[in-house]
Formats: C-alpha cells, sequence, structure tokens
C-alpha cells in the first residue's frame, strides 16, 4: 500500500507540473501576450508578468513593443530633372496593437519592407535634385506620412522616423556639381573683392575731403608713413615727396611772375614796394638803363 500510495503521488505532482507548464505564460516587460482559444483571438491583452492560459485551448503569442529599425536596400530612382539616384534609407516603427499586426497582417516586418521600398522610389520621383540634396526634412517627412499611411490603422503600427541615409549621384554628376560650386565660389570671393574695393574708394574720397580742408593733415600722414616705414628696421628709407608740396612751390612762383611782370618796360614804379630788396634793385637798374637808352 506505502508503494502505491507513493506512486500515486508521483503521478499527481506529475500531473500538477505538467498541468503547470501548459497554463503558465511568462511575458516581458517589452512584451504583449495575444491569446487565442480555439483559435479565436481575445480581446483581453495579456500584460507583462506570469499569466495563466487553459491547456490545450488557448495558445498566446508574445508581441514586442520595441521600436523596431530596418534598413531599406539602395534603390535605383529617377527624379523630376531626369537625374538617375542610387538612394537607401532607414525605417523605425513599432507595434502600437498587437491584435491587428498577427491578424490582419502576416509577417508584418517583411511587410513594412516592401511598402518602404515602394514609397522611396515614390517620393524621390517627385523630387528634384536640389530639392533631395537641400531639404532633406521634408523628403524624411513625406515618406514617414506614405509608408505610415497603410501601415498604421490596418496593421496596428506606428512608424516613428524614416530617414533618407545615402544619396549615391554618378561620376559626371558630381564632377559638374563640383565645377558650379567653384564657379559660385569663385563668383562670391569676386563680389565681395569689389565691394571690398568700393568701400575703400569711400573711405578714401572721405579721407582726402578730410585732408583737404586740413592742410596740415598732409604733412601729419607724411610723418606717419616715415614712422611705418622706419618701424620695419630698414637699411634704406624712401621719403615719399607729397604732390601738395609740388603745387604749393607752383603757386608760389605764379605769384613770384605776376609780381615780376609789372617791372619791365611799362612797369610804373607802384609795384616796387611789394618786391624784395634784390629784386628792386634790380628794377632800379633796368629802369635807368632805360632813361639812358633814348639819350644816346
Amino acid at each position: 500500500m506505502a508503494a502505491a500510495a507513493v506512486v500515486v503521488l508521483v503521478i499527481v505532482v506529475a500531473l500538477v507540473v505538467l498541468v503547470a507548464s501548459l497554463s503558465i505564460r511568462l511575458v516581458q516587460q517589452y512584451q504583449r501576450g495575444v491569446v487565442f482559444r480555439f483559435g479565436r483571438v481575445l480581446e483581453h491583452i495579456r500584460q507583462p508578468g506570469f499569466q495563466l492560459i487553459i491547456p490545450v485551448a488557448d495558445r498566446m503569442v508574445r508581441v514586442s513593443m520595441q521600436t523596431t529599425v530596418i534598413g531599406v536596400p539602395a534603390q535605383g530612382v529617377i527624379t523630376r530633372d531626369n537625374v538617375t539616384l542610387t538612394v537607401d534609407a532607414v525605417v523605425y516603427y513599432r507595434v502600437v496593437d498587437p491584435v491587428k499586426a498577427l491578424v490582419n497582417v502576416r509577417d508584418y516586418p517583411s511587410a513594412v519592407l516592401q511598402v518602404a521600398q515602394t514609397a522611396l522610389r515614390s517620393v524621390i520621383g517627385k523630387a528634384d535634385l536640389d530639392t533631395l540634396l537641400r531639404d532633406r526634412d521634408r523628403i524624411n517627412a513625406e515618406l514617414k506620412t506614405v509608408i505610415d499611411a497603410p501601415t498604421e490603422k490596418p496593421w496596428g503600427l506606428l512608424i516613428e522616423r524614416v530617414e533618407v541615409k545615402d544619396v549615391s549621384l554618378p561620376e559626371g554628376m558630381k564632377r559638374s556639381m563640383s565645377r558650379q560650386a567653384e564657379a559660385e565660389r569663385e563668383r562670391r570671393a569676386r563680389v565681395i573683392a569689389a565691394d571690398g574695393e568700393f568701400q575703400a574708394s569711400r573711405r578714401l574720397a572721405d579721407a582726402s575731403r578730410a585732408m583737404a580742408n586740413t592742410p596740415g593733415a598732409y604733412q601729419l600722414r607724411l610723418l606717419q608713413t616715415v614712422v611705418d616705414v622706419a618701424a620695419e628696421k630698414n637699411s634704406t628709407l624712401v621719403m615719399p615727396f607729397p604732390v601738395e608740396l609740388l603745387r604749393f612751390f607752383d603757386r608760389l612762383a605764379g605769384g613770384g611772375r605776376e609780381q615780376a611782370g609789372p617791372a619791365g618796360p611799362g612797369a610804373t614804379e607802384q609795384g616796387a614796394p611789394g618786391l624784395g630788396p634784390v629784386t628792386e634793385s634790380v628794377a632800379a637798374a633796368a629802369a635807368d638803363e632805360d632813361g639812358r637808352r633814348p639819350a644816346e
């Protein structure tokens, strides 16, 4: 009897362990459990932790709620301005409705990948090359909208982010774009240089007007130039001769000729007081000589 009792106890324990193994399911924190009872899905979603199901009658499928990243293979695309490109992208998505993800679509990761490839070709084909290279954020937002439309409500998937990862251009197009960029930089450099010359000319014109109103400024500028040259510790010092000094001597010489003019044959004595001592004596000698000539 004792041996029979032990056998019965062992059988009961084995049955309990078997039933427990068939009834207890562990759901991780990042998972949700969908239970099918005789093939029909139950509306209640099992949360993380230990969950009990009816053996044989129930079957529970765990669905990951984590964000999944898939890479879209490189696609050959022709843009709106007839440029052939090779574009690849990356898609971030997650499950928001486990029941729809299991019931409405089979192998939803592959389905998302196919939708992403189709959307990538469609969106890039509607944009031109400049928009694709310059406004990448708008292209990414449009891709997200196109991929999210057939996947969110029917399949229970949420497209969190879509990004164009790489754009490969033909070698001829790369050379053309490099020449264009170089020409644009050359144009900007010339415009900046011309603008600098224009501003410098205006400043020089203002400086010349200020120095013209103050004659002593020329001498101060000359001395400043000498100081700048001497600071270089050169063995030879070049002294620039200002043009204003030449104009000053020219005016002085012109004034001297005007004053010496009345000392000629038709001159009168009224102009003599304005001459220097040497000039007065020369003028008197010339007058005496003219006075003696008629007597001879």
